[in-house]
């Protein structure tokens, strides 16, 4: 499923326009994103949390030139789905 496809379903479900349901969708990942550079969870009852994960510093190979390269720490976004979610999906 793309975007266009998920605000047409939540356009549906929720009886709004397309727009209202594509500026619902952005305003939704523009609040989830902004939680996480604060370094904040956002947990969605039922469904899941967005959280920070440390990913840390290591010694990676260039594939093209076989040399050892430092790869950087890193915060990378994950998702933990909740229970409700695993059980529907099992």
């Amino acid at each position: 499923m793309n975007k266009q496809e998920l605000v047409a379903s939540i356009a549906e479900k929720a009886s709004l326009t397309k727009a209202d349901a594509g500026r619902a969708l952005d305003a939704a990942v523009a609040t989830v994103t902004e939680a996480l550079r604060k370094n904040d969870t956002v947990t969605l009852v039922g469904f899941g949390s967005f959280y920070l994960g440390e990913r840390a510093a290591r010694t990676g190979r260039n594939p093209r030139t076989g040399k050892n390269i430092k790869i950087k720490a890193a915060k990378v976004p994950k998702f933990r789905a909740g229970k409700s979610l695993k059980e529907t999906v099992n």
